[in-house]
Parts: structure tokens; C-alpha cells; sequence
């Protein structure tokens, strides 16, 4: 599959074809733009290229009209990912070299990835209820509660290759209890533990000293 920028060559084979055959390509992008890119017959009219380039993703379609011997209309859909991001494309607390020190080993492709969605789980289901100094960007400014917090999404993303990475987490943190705050989230039959977690998350929360960051009552959902 394609991503976003890519620059492809598609192609096109006719059979029958002779010197009468003659193609054209129409590329219909996933906002509705349509562009024509040349096309270039070999073959003696059996083959015809034209070069793409897939500019944003989604789906694409590429419709071929062929005239003269082997005239036809040949639809393609193309399916376009995103770009792979980059950790500057991403608001995450660590990054993939920090992550690959943590594993001991070369980190997955998808690290960018799981390391954004890491931070996300940690602002959601953790960070509510703590106080500590900050960037513009909502970023710790404090040397020793980056290295916490980096430890922390490292866990977890160690966690989720040990485990599985979930769709979504069914179930918010019940009965975690960081310095002299419990965090407890959910109530009745939807409660779930922390089993979404991975433990190096909360030993790394709980090792910053109470001048760094400062754990304020909070109970409720996510």
C-alpha cells in the first residue's frame, strides 16, 4: 500500500493492441480533485505508464480509457495511507531512541505511533490529578519528571508488545494509588483494573519527589 508522497508508476496492459490502440489515464484524488497525468504507450500499444504521485491519503481511483484495438474502461480504487509520522509530527513524552535504550533493542516501525497514543493514555487516565511545571505546550519542564514520564510511555509501549495493544481501553484505572492520592475511575459493571496498564507505568509516576510534581484529590471518569 502506497503512503502520501509516494511517487508510483501505474501501469496498464492491452491485449489485443496495435499501432491503432491509444490510452488515457483520469485520477480522481479522495477530495474530488481530478488530474490527467502523460501516459506513455510501448509495446506496440500493449503496454501504457503514467506516473502518480499521491499527494494525501485515502481513496484513489484511476480510470483507464483505452481506444482503438482493445478499447475498454478499467476502473482501479487505490488505498493511500498517511505518511509515516515522525516524532516531531507527534506530542509524545519519549522518543524512539529513548524507547529503543528502554527495550534493549531496535524499537517496532510503529513506535512513533504507540509512543503518542502512550502519552495520551497517560494525560487522560493518570495526569488529571497532578500538578507540575509546564512549557506553552503543556510539556514537564523539570528535568527529573521528563525522565518520569518518558520512563513511564516506555512501559507501557513495552507493555502493549508483551500483551497486545488494545482497540481501546473498555475500562478506566480502578484503585491505583499514587503518593497519597488513589486514582479511582468507572463505577458498576463496566469497572475494569488496571490490567490495561503496564506496572513500570505507575512505579515511574510514584518515584517523583513530591516538589516536582504534586498529586491533587481527583476521582471521576475519564
Amino acid at each position: 500500500m502506497p503512503d502520501a508522497g509516494d511517487l508510483v508508476t501505474a501501469r496498464l496492459a492491452v491485449d489485443p493492441a496495435d499501432v491503432t490502440t491509444g490510452a488515457t489515464l483520469v485520477v480522481t484524488r479522495p477530495d474530488g480533485v481530478v488530474v490527467t497525468p502523460v501516459v506513455t504507450g510501448a509495446d506496440g500499444g500493449s503496454t501504457w505508464t503514467a506516473p502518480v504521485i499521491y499527494t494525501v491519503a485515502g481513496i484513489w481511483r484511476l480510470s483507464w480509457t483505452v481506444t482503438g484495438t482493445g478499447a475498454s474502461v478499467e476502473h482501479e480504487l487505490v488505498s493511500v495511507g498517511p505518511a509515516p509520522a515522525t516524532m516531531a509530527d507527534v506530542r509524545s513524552y519519549a522518543t524512539t531512541t529513548q524507547l529503543a535504550n528502554a527495550l534493549h533493542k531496535a524499537p517496532p516501525l510503529d513506535a512513533v505511533e504507540l509512543l503518542e497514543r502512550a502519552t495520551r493514555l497517560l494525560d487522560s487516565d493518570f495526569l488529571k490529578a497532578a500538578v507540575y511545571d509546564v512549557d506553552d505546550d503543556g510539556m514537564p519542564t523539570d528535568a527529573v519528571v521528563q525522565a518520569a514520564f518518558a520512563d513511564a510511555v516506555c512501559s507501557q509501549v513495552e507493555f502493549w508488545g508483551e500483551v497486545g495493544v488494545e482497540t481501546d481501553v473498555s475500562g478506566p484505572l480502578q484503585g491505583v494509588v499514587i503518593g497519597s492520592v488513589q486514582l479511582q475511575y468507572g463505577a458498576g459493571a463496566n469497572r475494569s483494573g488496571p490490567d490495561y496498564y503496564a506496572p513500570g507505568l505507575t512505579r515511574a509516576l510514584a518515584s517523583i519527589p513530591g516538589d516536582k510534581l504534586r498529586w491533587i484529590a481527583y476521582s471521576g471518569g475519564c
